[in-house]
């Protein structure tokens, strides 16, 4: 496809430029070159014809077509143009009535002559001249481009092929050589660049391949064991109200911790793979993502409210958008000592409303930043920019609104 952009384009335009460039300045001086010899040659013509025509001190006036003459101290002359009695001495061009002339202006023992060249021949010849000039230069400007674009394309060809292979390139493919494609030049050097950089990415690619594993096995095993056991102390009925409620929060955290050990996993994929995604009822996790942070309220006077004016339905993994639903609760339940903490929930939007302490207009601006913390938190400033991850992989809308001492509203719109 071709684009404006690319360098084979920018190499041909401003060889094209260049080319034209030159030949307009090399036409210009060749057609005021011409015209200045044809004014050297007129004037020749005219001093020749005055010698010719003074014959023992006295001038004859030539009376030609091309060709006048005319003696200036001979005052009662009635046939000198009014226009060419007041004319010093020199080479010059001049108009007498309608037509154009080069003048020849001479003194030669004490007398004056002008001598006219008719030179409406002259300027049919230099027009003509002039639209073979402007041919010529749209011709090389044609030239030029043509010429500019076929070298830029043998030019660019090997970096053309490289970024061709480089774009079909993945992270794992062993059997890549980029250094096949070039020779021993510049764009060698680029493909033996490129080369070390996909070795090195092919490490790292590894490295968290086997990260992955690691963290999946050898986090969910410890996290089983410990919702096992805390399954088997749920069922002791010697426990206490107050140690029952502690082994429900330990239940609670460990879960949570397989669910976000999941999601995290998810959103290291490259790519998502929407077969395995099925329609989540967004209405049924909001409620009970907000009956799994009730507890968060403790002894505080907070009122959390509950809007379900619709009943939406998206396919997405239920434990990433019970990681966004969850993420928005806590930090308006942290940032709220008293009041009302509400989720409205409409057909294409999830609002999470607050009437905590607010954000200043500095810490709203980089709110979703990855490990920023306000003044006020406490918290590692990964949560509300997990949100965004995730909003961004799913073509999601987030955006905050807060005024300090005022609270905080957070607005989650599903279409995209």
């Amino acid at each position: 496809m071709f684009r404006t952009s690319s360098l084979r384009f920018r190499v041909a335009y401003f060889y094209a430029i260049f080319g034209a460039g030159l030949s307009i300045l090399l036409s210009m001086a060749v057609f005021f070159s011409v015209q200045e010899i044809g004014h050297r040659l007129m004037d020749d013509t005219l001093r020749l014809e005055l010698d010719d025509h003074i014959i023992d001190g006295k001038f004859i006036p030539p009376n030609t077509i091309a060709i006048k003459g005319y003696d200036l101290s001979d005052g009662e002359s009635e046939n000198i143009p009014p226009e060419v009695k007041d004319l010093s001495p020199g080479s010059f061009n001049t108009t007498v009535g309608l037509t154009d002339y080069r003048a020849l202006v001479v003194d030669r023992r004490g007398k004056r002559y002008v001598m006219l060249f008719d030179t409406d021949s002259e300027h049919l010849r230099e027009s003509r001249f002039f639209v073979f000039v402007v041919f010529f230069s749209i011709f090389m400007s044609v030239s030029s481009a043509a010429g500019g674009f076929w070298l830029a394309s043998r030019v660019t060809s090997s970096v053309t092929r490289l970024a061709r292979q480089v774009s079909r390139a993945e992270p794992g493919d062993t059997e890549l050589s980029l250094i096949k494609l070039t020779s021993n030049d510049e764009v060698g050097d680029l493909a033996r660049a490129f080369d070390r950089y996909l070795r090195r990415l092919r490490e790292f690619v590894e490295r968290e391949n086997f990260f992955t594993a690691d963290v999946s096995h050898e986090l969910r095993t410890p996290l089983a064991i410990m919702l096992g056991t805390v399954e088997v102390l749920e069922q002791d009925g010697t426990l206490t109200a107050k140690q029952a409620e502690r082994v429900a929060r330990i239940r609670r955290a460990a879960q949570d911790m397989i669910e976000l050990t999941s999601a995290l996993l998810l959103m290291a994929r490259e790519h998502r793979n929407t077969a395995d995604e099925q329609p989540c009822n967004v209405a049924e996790v909001t409620l009970a993502c907000v009956e799994k942070h009730r507890h968060l309220i403790g002894d505080r006077p907070i009122r959390m409210d509950v809007i379900l004016t619709a009943q939406p339905s998206l396919v997405v993994e239920r434990p990433l958008l019970e990681i966004v639903i969850g993420n928005l609760i806590r930090n308006a339940l942290f940032h709220t000592e008293a009041g009302v903490v509400s989720l409205k929930l409409e057909d294409k939007r999830l609002v999470v409303q607050d009437t905590g302490a607010g954000m200043r207009p500095e810490e709203l601006e980089r709110a979703l930043e990855r490990y920023y913390k306000g003044t006020s938190s406490a918290g590692a400033g990964v949560g509300l920019s997990l949100v965004k991850r995730i909003c961004d992989r799913y073509g999601w809308r987030i955006s905050l609104d807060s005024k300090e001492g005022q609270g905080t509203a957070a607005e989650i719109g599903f279409s995209a």
